[in-house]
């Protein structure tokens, strides 16, 4: 468990710096300057992602269960990773109607993708990693419409056949994730 929460401390932490204090993260930006800021946020981002995941990957071995969750859990979960896929997608996808009404769909995908896993698993494991997460979502997405206030932030406007790829493209990635992906990569089939 001391990997894992290491590694939430460092990656969260490295992701936090413009919740809690976004006029240093400014100026050591303009200080460093933008290549030199991107890589070092990259290479602590990556050093606490792996450290997340090899202290899960350990955890995992000798589970903590804290409760079992209904059968039918695992069901809303699934639904509320598809959002979260489509959420996710929506980021990047320019132009989407998504992005105009959210504002910042990545953020509020994070938050559904870890109550959908909260609600799905009840091992110690899970709770520090995705109760983690969904903490550290809630204060991104406030502190990131706090700045669309305070900035006056405006969205382009979405188009039909945008948002339709969007969708598209998530509930793909969604399919692909959790047919395959999942169970590749995390020893865990969500349809069994």
């Amino acid at each position: 468990m001391t990997y894992l929460i290491a590694g939430l401390f460092v990656f969260l932490g490295v992701h936090s710096v413009r919740i809690v204090c976004d006029d240093w993260r400014t100026q050591t930006r303009t200080r460093l300057g933008a290549l030199p800021w991107k890589g070092l946020y990259s290479m602590a981002s990556l050093i606490g992602f792996g450290l997340i995941v090899w202290g899960f990957s350990l955890a995992r071995e000798q589970p903590i269960q804290l409760w079992n969750p209904p059968a039918g859990m695992r069901h809303l979960a699934l639904l509320l990773t598809l959002i979260s896929f489509v959420l996710l997608v929506a980021a990047y996808v320019p132009g989407n109607g998504i992005k105009t009404r959210i504002r910042h769909p990545m953020v509020l995908g994070i938050k559904l993708w870890a109550v959908a896993h909260l609600l799905a698993n009840g091992s110690l494991a899970h709770v520090v990693l995705f109760g983690s997460l969904l903490v550290w979502a809630i204060f991104d997405f406030s502190a990131a419409r706090q700045r669309d206030r305070v900035t006056d932030a405006h969205y382009p406007h979405g188009t039909a056949g945008r948002t339709g790829v969007t969708v598209a493209v998530g509930v793909g990635a969604w399919i692909a994730f959790t047919l395959w992906l999942h169970g590749l990569l995390i020893g865990v089939r969500p349809l069994g």
